[in-house]
């Protein structure tokens, strides 16, 4: 039996863009990679803002397992309630007063994944309030741990240093720590001393013409005070953001993380 567990980790998806091309290409790409789990993050997945029940649902036809998020999961009233309710969405665990879960554990191929989701503090958004991001995962952990090692934590936030900081305190607690939130995959991806695997961000599967996702111009133009109305998505080249992570199946350590960057044209 293979020792490891292969684990794809999608970065934010961005609107239509994104599913899109989840749903062209991440078939081929399980295959082609031996990947067991799939894990997306999916605050912006609906119009770029949100993530609804429909969109949700469409992510996990095209073969994703869990879907973490961030601080945009509330931007969608009117689909907070039932959207957190499905299986395997997840909401920053740290929110107080929100509905839905900030951990799961999910069983696949006769192995039990955990996965963690967290939102930091520092340049987010004040609402909703939110607990010390370090107490809750650590308390989460704990609970996990007494049914499997294998441990994902997504950890949603903006200043380097706050992601950084929870890679080191989760160094041998946990067997991934992957950052979210910025849009921009960090070249940073390493195997921390305790052999937890560790990126500062992931990046963003959507629009690459575009700032962070959206428009050029509609940024630019909210920028300079000329624009107040809603960002527009961007439509143009289209790539997914991800990293490949190896797991030992038994200690839950981590073996081996990669970078991945997947055009609409690129090969595999």
């Amino acid at each position: 039996m293979q020792s490891e567990f292969i684990i794809l980790f999608i970065g934010d998806i961005v609107g239509k863009p994104g599913r899109r091309i989840l749903s062209e290409r991440l078939k081929q790409l399980k295959e082609k990679l031996s990947i067991d789990f799939v894990i997306a993050n999916g605050e912006n997945a609906a119009g770029g803002f949100g993530l609804t029940v429909k969109s949700a649902k469409k992510i996990f036809r095209y073969g994703v397992d869990v879907i973490t998020s961030g601080n945009h999961i509330i931007d969608r009233k009117e689909e907070i309630d039932s959207v957190l309710q499905l299986d395997n969405v997840l909401r920053p665990a740290n929110y107080i007063g929100v509905p839905g879960k900030g951990y799961t554990i999910v069983k696949k191929n006769s192995v039990k994944i955990g996965v963690v989701n967290a939102e930091g503090k520092i340049f987010m958004p004040e609402e909703p309030k939110k607990e010390n991001p370090y107490n809750v995962v650590s308390k989460i952990i704990t609970q996990i741990k007494r049914e499997t090692p294998i441990i994902i934590v997504d950890f949603h936030a903006e200043a380097t240093a706050e992601k950084i900081a929870m890679g080191w305190v989760l160094d041998g607690e946990v067997s991934a720590v992957v950052g979210t939130h910025t849009h921009v995959q960090t070249a940073d991806e390493k195997i921390l001393p305790k052999k937890t695997l560790y990126i500062t961000d992931v990046g963003m599967t959507g629009p690459f013409k575009s700032v962070i996702g959206m428009t050029i111009n509609s940024v630019v133009n909210k920028m300079k005070g000329q624009n107040q109305e809603r960002l527009a998505l961007a439509k143009e080249d289209v790539r997914i953001n991800a990293v490949l992570l190896g797991i030992d199946k038994k200690s839950g350590k981590g073996k081996f993380i990669k970078r991945l960057e997947i055009s609409e044209d690129s090969e595999g």
